[in-house]
């Protein structure tokens, strides 16, 4: 298997170096204009992200915005199984495509950490409605409270993420468009026209229509391109880059390590990931595209 890790690897850097971007190259400059300091988030973890690999720096900063934002306060009946729900889940690299989206077409990271926090908490209240029934023998985290706590409280944190992006609204700057459309994103990608339909199940692993998925990934990656000033075809080339990252990331956490003909599947949905971003500045796409092999790394060892 760790052949089969180094083939993807090398495929994605072939693929990389094979990217022409003659004549759709974006001229944008390398910071978007600065805003108010009206609620402007801090990322605090700043000097310590240049230790860490670029992925860990996003979830870093997520968790400590996330952190100031929903401390452990009266009533703590309330606030402390929200805080301990908020981050027991696995990490998800939705809320990390949210921010890395919006650096790769030029804007900053403060611009799309409100709204990585918000996908993390949508993650986290889906992630404990779907193991409330599961005994501690059936999942890596076990439960620390009771399942009628568990249940009131993942459904406090979806509206306590759609709370943290309307209080991000700054009426001194021009966001608030921006922060409609991303609740917009969000409530499609959690309600009737994502989660709740099922359009992230395993059924239609091997099938994408022309017709947009609302599935968490490519709804964190288009709202990463919108609070960045994304045109609509930048907008839906990174959405359906994240949708093919949470395929991926899907599918390998529900096959064996011995199905290989669905590991040619992850190959192909790679390439086509890969082809989305042909369209960008070939000195941003780095970053991004190391997601790929992150993802696929978290389910073989190497």
């Amino acid at each position: 298997m760790l052949l089969l890790l180094l083939k993807l690897h090398c495929l994605s850097t072939m693929a990389s170096s094979r990217l022409s971007f003659s004549g759709t190259n974006l001229k944008r400059p390398s910071t978007s204009p600065a805003r108010s300091a009206y609620i402007k988030p801090t990322i605090a973890l700043a000097g310590v992200a240049q230790n860490l690999s670029y992925w860990d720096s996003i979830h870093s900063d997520i968790d400590s915005h996330l952190k100031k934002a929903l401390p452990i306060r009266e009533p703590v009946s309330v606030f402390e199984p929200m805080h301990h729900l908020t981050f027991a889940p696995p990490k998800t690299t939705a809320s990390a495509l949210c921010v890395a989206a919006c650096e790769l077409i030029g804007g900053n990271r403060e611009d799309a950490i409100v709204a990585a926090s918000a996908i993390h908490l949508m993650h986290a209240a889906i992630y404990t409605h779907g193991h409330l029934m599961l005994t501690d023998s059936d999942q890596k985290i076990p439960h620390r409270f009771g399942p009628n706590i568990e249940l009131l409280t993942g459904d406090g944190m979806f509206p306590f993420g759609f709370e943290l992006l309307a209080a991000s609204m700054d009426p001194d700057g021009d966001n608030s468009d921006k922060i409609l459309r991303v609740i917009i994103e969000i409530t499609r990608a959690v309600g009737s026209q994502g989660m709740v339909a099922g359009q992230d199940s395993d059924v239609e692993f091997d099938q994408l229509s022309g017709q947009t998925r609302r599935c968490l990934h490519g709804c964190g990656a288009a709202c990463g391109a919108i609070l960045g000033g994304g045109s609509h075809d930048e907008i839906e080339r990174l959405r359906r880059y994240g949708v093919y990252a949470g395929k991926i990331q899907g599918l390998l956490s529900e096959i064996g390590r011995k199905e290989r003909g669905k590991v040619k599947l992850v190959e192909k949905w790679r390439a086509l990931a890969l082809k989305e971003l042909e369209y960008f500045d070939s000195k941003r796409i780095e970053q991004i595209s190391k997601i790929l092999i992150s993802v696929i790394s978290c389910y073989y060892d190497v």
